[in-house]
Formats: C-alpha cells, structure tokens, sequence
C-alpha cells in the first residue's frame, strides 16, 4: 500500500497544480483553490524533505507554466515560439524553487512539530516563500494564491496580512483538509475551519474598509484602445495625442478633480516629453481647463537615460514627473546583460530604461496624495507599502496591458489592484491602454469597470482611504510572524516520523 501511495503522490501533486491554476482568470473558479492545496499537501505526507522538495518543484513548474503562458503572447512575437516557450519554462522552473523549499519546510515540520500544529507550520512556511520569490529586481509577484480570492469573503484577510495572509489561510485550510484525509477523521478539519470562521468574523467586524463614507470626488481613468501593432508606428504619436486629449475632454461635465492616462500612451520613444513643449503646453492648458490633476504616461529622459514615466499636470502647470522603479526584467531592462550579451536577443529583450529612484508621493487637484503605479510595479506589495508609509491616500495604476492581448494576463494584473486596495484600505484609479480600467473601492470591489478592447471613458467617485492594519504595519513584520510562528512550532525535539495510513 505504501508503494501504491508513493507512486499516485507525484500525480496528486501535478492535479493540484492544475486545480490551484483553474482559481486565477480566465476561469477564475476560486473555490477550487482550497481544493488543490489540499490536493498539494496529500501529496506531501510524511515524505522525507527530498522527496517533498521535489514533488513541492514538479507542482510548481506545472503552476507557473500554466499561469506564465500568456507571457509568450508579446515575447513569441519578439523572438518566436521555442524562445518564447523556452523563457516560460526557465521562469516557471526558478519560481517552483519557492514551492520546492516550501514543501521541504512541510516535511520538516511533520517531524518536530505537534501532530495537529503540522499543517498551521507547512502555511505559515508557504506563506514565507511566497513572498521571498516575489520581492527584489528578479522577482515575479504574479501568480500568488491569495490573489484568486479577490472577489471572495477571504479577500478580508488582506487587510491584515496582505495577499500573504490570504495565501497563509488558504494553505491552512488544504493542509488541515488534507491531514484529516490522511487521518481518516473529519475533526481536524472541522476544528481548523471553525477557528479560521472565528477569525474572519473578528477580522471582518473590525475591518474599516466596511464603513466608508459615500464616495464624492469625481475622477476618470480612460481607455483609448490603440493596440501594441500600432502604437509604435510612425502617425500613431498624433493619434494617441488626438484621441486622449478629445475623449478628455468629452468627460468636462463630469468635473474630474483626476484624470489618469495609461502607461506610455504618448509614445515619444527616442526624444522625451522635456523635448516637446507643444505637447506640455497641451497638456497643462488640458488640465487647467478642466481643473483637474492630469496624469500622462510617456517617456522620461535625463542624465543620459531614458524612464517609463508618469507627468502630472495641475492648474496648467507640470507638477510632477515620477520615473518607474521597478522594472520589467528581460524586457524594459536585462539584468546583468554586460554578463550575458552572448545569449540569443538579449539586444531585442532590453528596452533600455533605467529604474528611478524616488518613492513617490504627489499632491493631486482631488486633495489627495497620490502613488503613482506603472504597470508591474503594482503586483510588488513591498514597492506599494513604501508609497502608503510616504503618506499616500490614492493608489493611481497606469499601465498597458496590451502587450499581452485578451489572454489571462491583462484579468490577472487587473485582479492584483483588487487585492492592492484591500491590503491599504485606499481606492485605486486603474487606467489601462487596451483594459482593464476601472476605480476600486478600499473593500476590493469594483465601483467602475471597463471591459476589454473598447474604447471609454470610465468616469466615477472616489473618497478619503480607509486604512488598514496591513497599511500600518507593511509587508516586513507579517512575512516575519510567518517565519517566527514556523520556527516556534518546529523548535522542539524530533518526534518518530509517522507511517501513512
């Protein structure tokens, strides 16, 4: 019977990973997800940490495949299928590493922990990794479990420990689900459920996102809808400049006190907006007619480099340039590229930008500070929180998710500001060159919502921010009572390992 378990554990791990990746968009079955993180600690099991490494490795390559593929939308095109599908595989087979070392913590914890405190320690440790491989230059964000439950009750944890503590809840749940499976008896399970239901209630009844006032200030987020096929073309830069400026000022009526436009949409890659006075001049005339805060992407260029670049304009003046931080590795930059220049397109990989340097924060005509996000700096929740610990009051997303057309990709990104306005309690303006635009409310709920490849306007209110313990603390202090709770629940002698049922 054991070499029968043995045998069924790697294909338990790989359907787990398949259920985990049916909870993100487009099927966006969140439900399934407690499924196959059960599914994922069944599999691990009383396993030694080697063979739970690699089992943890195998679901994960699996997971991230799945979840990166839209990532060959652009890159095939950039340098065709093999290298495409080539560059997803490297990336999936990194991240796993995250999932490998997790399952190991797991299979360590069944050994020194309590019994019935194994499965609380393998969450808290998938928690941990979780956020280890999404933070620094090379870290991808995307894909997080806790993500899935944007539109679901559990999204309240959020507000207390970040997407991480609803990643830590959900691992929670599988991994009791699992060891009451494992042992025959249905009352861990149920013990675990009632305790993390007692938890919600108290979470939920103190949580101030559920009593914000009415929202009052106008604001709007368009949605031109020119695609990456033609906004790099010569005569696109007049388009862009006509459209926006025109679909601006179509919303006059409803007096915006913000304006966002999406990331680079005014396309002067080579020469830079400071080298245009007559578009400055536009668009600070634009603002001051409409009395409002106007923010355009474009491009940046000082000390001899150039930036992905958010300019503000308030009262007919330009208040504000903020230069993006975090960088597309392998796309906007190629990290360590002086090393690696006899790879195949590193050339066509790196575009070139330099990372600014500055946390942001600006004054808007909405009363508000306002953190301006481009694109994949909203998927970091450490980048964020260093805004909110600024002072910010507003979370401003200018991206162009265009680049990966109607795929998964542009829904994921859309779902991850759900997540990024719960975890601050603040209202987030998404606007998005081909979709998803939108304001979010500090409970996660979109109030506006733009559909994909149309062109609009989306105009509604926002309000003060709620605020939120997460928004308090930051990411640093939950990731670190993760790790404490997982050491103090091994930190005891190894126990007999036990033998699977």
């Amino acid at each position: 019977m054991l070499s029968s378990l043995r045998a069924r554990e790697p294909l338990v791990a790989i359907a787990a990973a398949l259920l985990l990746c049916a909870g993100f968009p487009k099927l966006g079955a969140a439900w399934l997800v407690p499924v196959g993180t059960a599914a994922l600690f069944w599999a691990l099991y009383t396993t030694s940490w080697k063979r739970a490494f690699f089992l943890g490795w195998l679901a994960g390559t699996v997971f991230f495949c799945i979840n990166y593929a839209w990532w060959t939308y652009t890159i095939g095109h950039a340098v065709g299928p093999f290298w495409a599908g080539a560059a997803v595989f490297v990336c999936s087979a990194y991240d796993a590493l995250a999932w490998g070392a997790s399952a190991a913590l797991y299979a360590v914890a069944q050994r020194r922990a309590q019994s019935f405190l194994a499965p609380l320690a393998g969450a808290a440790g998938f928690a941990v990794l979780e956020f280890v491989r999404s933070i620094g230059p090379v870290g991808i964000p995307f894909a997080q479990l806790g993500y899935t439950q944007a539109d679901t009750p559990l999204r309240i944890f959020a507000a207390y420990g970040g997407t991480y503590g609803v990643t830590f809840v959900l691992c929670a749940i599988g991994a009791y689900a699992a060891y009451a499976v494992r042992r025959r008896s249905v009352r861990p399970f149920a013990a675990a459920v009632a305790a993390i239901a007692v938890v919600w209630a108290v979470c939920w009844l103190a949580w101030p996102a559920r009593r914000i006032a009415p929202p009052t200030i106008a604001v709007a987020a368009i949605q031109g809808n020119i695609v990456q096929t033609l906004k790099w073309q010569p005569g696109s830069l007049a388009l862009a400049v006509h459209r926006y400026i025109a679909m601006t000022r179509s919303i006059a009526r409803t007096h915006p006190r913000l304006v966002v436009w999406p990331e680079t949409v005014i396309a002067i890659r080579g020469n830079g907006l400071d080298l245009d006075p007559a578009l400055e001049s536009a668009f600070a005339s634009l603002s001051k007619q409409l009395g409002t805060t106007l923010v355009v992407g474009s491009i940046d260029q000082h000390d001899d480099n150039f930036y992905n670049a958010l300019f503000f304009y308030t009262g007919g003046t330009r208040t504000a340039v903020y230069d993006k931080r975090q960088l597309v590795p392998f796309a906007e930059d190629f990290p360590a590229s002086q090393f690696l220049s006899w790879l195949p397109y590193v050339g066509t990989l790196n575009g070139g930008f330099a990372a600014g340097s500055v946390d942001g924060v600006y004054p808007t005509a909405t009363g508000l500070l306002a953190a301006p996000l481009i694109c994949w700096e909203s998927a970091f929740a450490d980048r964020v929180h260093a805004q909110v610990a600024n002072g910010a009051q507003l979370l401003i997303v200018s991206t162009d998710d265009a680049w990966f057309g109607t795929t998964s990709g542009p829904y994921q990104h859309a779902q991850i500001s759900q997540l990024r306005a719960v975890e601050n309690g603040m209202w987030v303006v998404r606007a998005a060159a081909t979709g998803v635009s939108g304001i979010i409310a500090p409970d996660g709920h979109w109030t506006q919502r733009a559909p994909m490849d149309v062109q609009t306007a989306v105009t509604g209110a926002i309000g003060p921010p709620s605020g939120s313990f997460f928004a308090r603390v930051g990411p640093a202090p939950v990731i670190g009572a993760f790790a404490l709770l997982y050491l103090a629940l091994v930190a005891r002698k190894r126990r007999p390992p036990e033998s699977p049922p």
